[in-house]
């Protein structure tokens, strides 16, 4: 696990919000702060689809913060990053609705039910 002195983001990625790839720490990274994350289950879903991206590196999910980091390549945008995040349920903060609400809850769901890797 990564310890609370995380150079990505700034210690707080502990416990189980995921781990920085020593390899990963010299390229880019992004980070959202999303509405909707609640616990593991949606913070799941959002590290496997997220590190489906083939520019992606290390993906750290933070449900207390509501947070979403992720390293890349350099060929990744923001604006790609977010539409993956939006289309799961968890929009920038302010900037969802009812239907991105709704499918949230539906990727917490599949996110518990198919557990940590």
């Amino acid at each position: 696990m990564v310890s609370s002195t995380c150079e990505l983001c700034h210690g707080s990625c502990f416990g189980n919000r995921g781990t920085l790839n020593p390899t990963d720490r010299n390229m880019p990274n992004l980070t959202f702060h999303v509405d909707n994350l609640k616990c593991g289950g949606c913070a799941n879903s959002i590290r496997k689809r997220l590190s489906q991206l083939p520019s992606i590196g290390t993906v750290i999910v933070d449900p207390e913060a509501s947070s979403v980091t992720v390293t890349h390549d350099g060929a990744l945008t923001h604006e790609e990053v977010a539409a993956v995040l939006m289309d799961l349920g968890y929009p920038e903060t302010g900037t969802g609705g009812f239907a991105q609400k709704a499918k949230s809850y539906i990727s917490c769901a599949v996110g518990r039910f198919q557990g940590e890797d």
